[in-house]
């Protein structure tokens, strides 16, 4: 999905954190080009990574997941995850498809992840998708982590609290919704599937995660497995 910039909000404050010098430069002459972008600053190991996120207050910390010092899912983690008192949006960059460590990022509290060889078009969309509060995580990546992990993403016998207090929490559209989506659906497949407006899908996913308190569509897809709403297999 692709965010067009407007001169009416403040410039995304970007974190460029990558221990290739190459690399990094790359990333800040590409978003530093940008009208609606600002890099505020830069790391080269995930430790400073950390220092910085929490000096800088950055709007989406760029990270690649192998660093020295602190690898980018500790890093991530201590920056995103649920111990964060002000948590960042992180993206993800990797070499790797879908595999451990994508899987590990989103779980550590990851907004989403893009290869190191994509064009610089997408990894600027990623950044602004990001910075809007969306996830970006690609329909066929959620179906493919679903199937590698599924053993990971079963319920345990203490999850039917969780499930029934969901379940209580959301409409039946709703949980039609968060069932979709966990199955790895766009909001236009959802959209033709319940033939509805992706307008209209887009609003029951603001929704369901404001009434579950979730920053994005991935910690939903997560929840909605772990707590057994849906299962890998459906």
């Amino acid at each position: 999905m692709t965010v067009s910039p407007t001169d009416a909000r403040p410039p995304i404050r970007v974190l460029v954190c990558e221990d290739q010098e190459l690399v990094r430069v790359g990333y800040v002459t590409i978003f530093s080009a940008q009208p609606d972008m600002d890099v505020v600053g830069e790391a080269a190991d995930g430790r400073s990574a950390v220092e910085a996120a929490l000096r800088l207050r950055p709007d989406v910390v760029v990270m690649d997941i192998r660093m020295p010092v602190l690898d980018g899912i500790e890093a991530t983690r201590q920056i995103a995850g649920p111990d964060a008192e002000t948590p960042a949006r992180v993206l993800m960059v990797t070499t790797f498809n879908v595999d451990e460590y994508v899987y590990q990022a989103l779980r550590a509290g990851a907004s989403g992840f893009l290869l190191k060889d994509s064009p610089p078009a997408e990894l600027v969309g990623a950044v602004r998708t990001i910075a809007q509060g969306e996830s970006l995580l690609a329909p066929t990546v959620t179906r493919a982590l679903i199937g590698r992990f599924a053993e990971r993403l079963r319920p345990t016998d203490t999850s039917r609290p969780a499930r029934d207090e969901i379940v209580r929490s959301l409409t039946a559209r709703e949980l039609e919704v968060l069932g979709q989506l966990a199955a790895g659906l766009s909001n236009a497949e959802i959209a033709g599937e319940l033939v509805i407006t992706p307008e209209t899908v887009k609003t029951y996913v603001s929704r369901i995660l404001a009434k579950l308190g979730l920053r994005d569509r991935v910690q939903a897809v997560v929840l909605a497995y772990r707590v057994g709403l849906v299962s890998p297999e459906a």
